[in-house]
């Protein structure tokens, strides 16, 4: 009996196998203003998750009341201790509380379930709907996509706005700078490029990404309300940091909206992200590295704040056919102090843009909307990324605006103008305000373009610039009774045919003789 007993603890004692695994645990030595300094975690790595215990501090209130756990990530490395940023309440936080590596990197949930909602910088919902079921966790920092799985930028992705369109036309793909005071309508250009995608096929309508840094809540709130009223939160996702959110949030929050786009990307389909604005998160960055006590360069920001922003626009792309096809365009804002676009941060920017659209504090006030300086922006990407039938119209624009800008300076000291000059200058007058448009209106590109057609080839030189907004409205309402198929055509071909110019130029010619304009 005995030696049984004795043989079966042998076999238990061969057969036994441990299954308890080391743990790497730290120990809090200093928190305070949403930095904590840890010790012992030797082996963790930079911009790794850390989970806080607060079950190992004898004030174990805060665990009762918060059953959420309650994650750090490291951002410094020293020689004894680390610094990690706090994802939550810093007041949590005790010291001689244990710290625990995950081994994982900053990761957000992702997938289809994520659109139309509200979400935060940590991809939590913040909109009341309940949580989120997720198809994947995804890293929030990841390397961007090198130049062997890029393809050409050549699709457009139309905003809706004659002004952009037209002349500083955007790729999907492409990175185009938002630029400008504040107040001069930089959100709005970024949001009805959002609300144009309704007028685009739905099997080709990207996927829009909303990422608000640092605004008031009440904005943002106002914002998603209208998109939803418009349908537009349909294919939108909007993530939140607001002003009250902490620095370490601001900060992530560009990085969780690139995220989400990626991984329609990755799926072969076309995102636009916006950014709003990078201005904000480059000061959130400041703010969290002078606490992490990093050295301070220009303008008190920590060297590597150029490589904050690179590393975030990079990711915008267009894949390879090999990669699937999909894209992310990036519309990052910055805000400039009296239209300086030669401070620190927006020639940053600049340089890692492929373009920028500058909107000016004087053309806003003088009645221009959107307030885009034409001379200064541009668009790297140029018309490679327009359909055949908004070049054919566009092409001579640009030109003619330069030249009505620089007549128009000398006006000012002549007023014997030839008739040459006053026809210039007219026209000039006449295409400027045609490119003016209302707010949250985007405007289809086939209808753009037969509007370009009639102003660019002299079809409405019988009428003031004053009456332009009324003359667009009556002709583009007329089209669609009259010439429906015209618009058809141009929508489906991308191109003006022969045989619909002719017709386009008949039906521009029986308006302009039927129309009845209020003087």
């Amino acid at each position: 009996m005995d030696i049984s007993i004795i043989e079966r603890l042998k076999k238990e004692i061969e057969s036994f196998a441990p299954n308890a695994k080391p743990t790497e645990t730290g120990i809090v030595r200093k928190v305070g203003d949403g930095i904590v300094e840890i010790e012992g975690l030797d082996e963790v790595s930079m911009a790794e998750m850390v989970r806080f215990d607060e079950g190992s501090v004898s004030d174990v209130k805060a665990t009762i009341a918060h059953e959420d756990t309650l994650y750090g990530v490291v951002l410094n490395l020293e020689e004894n201790t680390v610094k990690a940023i706090i994802l939550g309440d810093s007041s949590r936080i005790k010291e001689g509380m244990l710290v625990h590596r995950t081994k994982k990197l900053l990761s957000i949930p992702v997938g289809d379930a994520v659109i139309g909602r509200i979400v935060d910088a940590l991809g939590v919902p913040i909109d009341g709907k309940g949580p989120i079921k997720a198809d994947a966790t995804s890293p929030i920092e990841r390397e961007a996509y090198g130049v062997i799985d890029r393809g050409p930028v050549n699709v457009p992705m139309h905003t809706g706005i004659k002004a952009i369109d037209s002349l500083i036309p955007i790729g999907r793909g492409q990175r185009e700078l938002i630029i400008g005071d504040r107040g001069t309508g930089k959100t709005t250009v970024a949001i009805d490029a959002i609300l144009n995608q309704l007028n685009e096929p739905k099997e080709t309508r990207p996927i829009c990404v909303y990422v608000a840094i640092g605004q008031k809540e009440s904005k943002t709130a106002r914002i998603a309300a209208m998109l939803k009223e418009r349908g537009a939160m349909d294919y939108t996702i909007v993530v939140s940091a607001p002003a009250s959110a902490s620095a370490a949030f601001q900060f992530l929050a560009p990085y969780a909206g690139v995220t989400l786009g990626e991984y329609f990307m990755d799926k072969g389909r076309d995102v636009l992200v916006i950014y709003d604005d990078l201005s904000k998160q480059a000061v959130a960055y400041r703010q969290l590295s002078l606490l992490l006590r990093r050295p301070p360069g220009r303008e008190a920001y920590p060297g590597d704040i150029f490589y904050l922003h690179s590393r975030l626009l990079e990711r915008a792309a267009k894949l390879s056919p090999e990669k699937g096809g999909g894209s992310l365009t990036a519309l990052p804002i910055i805000e400039t102090q009296e239209g300086d676009i030669s401070a620190y941060i927006p020639t940053n920017v600049i340089s890692i843009t492929d373009g920028q659209m500058f909107l000016e504090a004087d053309l806003f006030n003088k009645g221009t909307r959107p307030a885009i300086n034409v001379g200064i922006s541009v668009s790297r990407v140029g018309s490679a990324a327009q359909t055949k039938a908004m070049k054919k119209v566009s092409g001579r624009i640009k030109l003619d605006l330069a030249q009505f800008r620089e007549l128009e300076a000398f006006m000012q000291f002549s007023q014997d103008l030839d008739a040459e000059t006053k026809k210039t200058i007219d026209g000039g007058r006449r295409l400027s305000a045609i490119l003016n448009q209302n707010k949250n209106a985007p405007i289809p590109f086939e209808r753009q373009v037969v509007v370009m057609y009639a102003v660019t080839n002299g079809f409405f030189d019988t009428f003031g610039a004053e009456q332009m907004s009324e003359i667009e409205a009556k002709f583009l309402a007329y089209l669609d009774r009259e010439a429906k198929g015209v618009l058809d055509a141009i929508r489906t071909s991308k191109e003006i045919a022969k045989d619909t110019e002719e017709k386009l130029k008949t039906a521009i010619q029986s308006f302009v003789s039927t129309v009845d304009v209020k003087s």
